[in-house]
């Protein structure tokens, strides 16, 4: 039995896991990924993922362990904490955290009470669901107020921002989000806090390769605290990092996120992400993020010059977030036609849109993972083309739409094949 135990392989011991994540592998390989918040990993970071260390409890920080045994994974933290720190520029790292909305409730926890005012980017405008939503807890702890993007641009209304903050006086501003395509004034965002005497948390969850790679202007300068995830941009596991060169606020964020909202570390993962730092530390990791900027830019270009409305005209990061009622159709709808051609996106709010998901009018798409597995300028001016015609023939008879179907499922079957991954 215990030969068993630890020689046998997943298909033989439990068939139905290991045949639902075959084919999940073969999803991903022939399906072209254009969700803004997927990637995919590399090797090196999936045989971190399901290392050893997987069986290793620990609580606490490198070198002040609650267990015995910690040495390698004291090296194994500690190299993440020092790749993040040198990635970012910045003077301390904690990388316990187990996702980015983790990352956000520590920050929570170690600086407000029940009750505080919150300023952070509407929902619709691009926010995200930890920085105030109301089916969220930070959204039922705190008081929330929401700043927003204005209906001619759909870009962020600094000077809105400013008034709000002044008015309500929030002991905690937020900016970064899920879905907003473009780049944040960051110095502007500190100055309104400073002058609001609130503290400034940037969530850079979405743009934190982009950032890693100097094709995106970095956060750490101006914000007091810097959260983000590993996957995304970074194309790491999933998971949480904070960031910050306040030594005061470092130590409250220590101890928010262990004991205050996490227990023990999960060590593969953060093996995994040290993996992942590492390799943003490359040149090839800078040449990856310039080039999901330039795949993004075209994805936009493509489908606006097809008729296909692009919130605020465009975008600065790997976001492309599309106005699909620009083509008669809802967010849902919209994801279902590329779903139909194994494009896989997903339905999002865009400004000013109804609460109501089935309503929503928003599909948002990225170049991240497409761009991992090779894709260039040509290829995504290719998918913004597919993406244009499945648009256009949503209303057509159904055999024209058949006809469709077959040459785009054979056109993404070919793109997919020539930029294989996972062998």
């Amino acid at each position: 039995m215990t030969t068993e135990y630890f020689q046998g392989s997943l298909a033989q011991r439990d068939p139905l896991v290991h045949q639902a994540l075959e084919n999940e592998k073969k999803r991903q390989q022939g399906q072209i990924e254009l969700i803004a918040s997927e990637n995919s990993v590399s090797l090196a970071s999936l045989e971190a993922l399901g290392s050893v260390i997987t069986n290793k409890t620990v609580e606490g920080y490198p070198g002040n362990r609650f267990h015995g045994g910690a040495d390698f994974a004291d090296v194994v933290e500690q190299a993440a904490i020092d790749r993040a720190k040198q990635l970012f520029g910045c003077s301390f790292a904690n990388v316990q955290p187990h996702s980015g909305t983790q990352a956000n409730q520590a920050v929570f926890f170690a600086l407000l009470q029940p009750g505080d005012t919150v300023l952070s980017l509407d929902l619709a405008a691009g926010g995200h669901l930890s920085h105030g939503a109301k089916p969220n807890q930070s959204g039922r702890w705190f008081k929330i107020v929401s700043y927003g993007v204005t209906r001619e641009t759909g870009r962020i209304d600094y000077d809105n921002v400013e008034q709000l903050a002044l008015e309500h006086k929030p002991k905690l501003i937020i900016s970064g989000g899920s879905s907003y395509p473009r780049e944040i004034d960051f110095a502007r965002m500190r100055e309104i806090a400073n002058a609001a005497g609130a503290t400034y948390l940037v969530d850079m969850a979405h743009f934190a390769g982009l950032v890693a790679a100097g094709v995106h202007p970095s956060p750490v300068p101006y914000a007091d605290i810097v959260t983000c995830t590993t996957t995304k941009t970074l194309r790491g596991s999933r998971g949480g990092l904070i960031l910050t060169n306040r030594e005061d606020l470092f130590k409250k964020l220590q101890s928010a996120v262990f004991p205050g909202v996490q227990g023990s570390a999960h060590l593969a993962t953060i093996a995994a992400k040290a993996v992942c730092l590492g390799e943003a530390l490359t040149d090839e990791f800078k040449t990856y993020g310039a080039n999901v900027k330039a795949n993004a830019h075209k994805l936009a270009e493509t489908l606006q010059r097809r008729g296909v409305e692009i919130v605020s005209g465009g975008t600065d990061t790997h976001v492309v977030l599309v106005d699909v009622s620009s083509k008669g159709l809802s967010g849902q709808r919209a994801q279902d036609l590329l779903g139909a051609a194994n494009i896989t996106s997903n339905k999002n709010p865009i400004p000013f849109d109804s609460a109501k998901p089935s309503e929503w009018k928003g599909l948002r798409l990225g170049a991240s993972a497409g761009t991992t597995r090779g894709f260039g300028l040509a290829e995504f001016e290719q998918i913004g083309n597919l993406i244009a015609d499945l648009f256009d023939a949503a209303d057509a008879d159904e055999t024209s739409r058949a006809a469709l179907y077959e040459t785009a499922r054979r056109d993404v079957a070919d793109l997919c094949g020539a930029h294989p991954i996972y062998a």
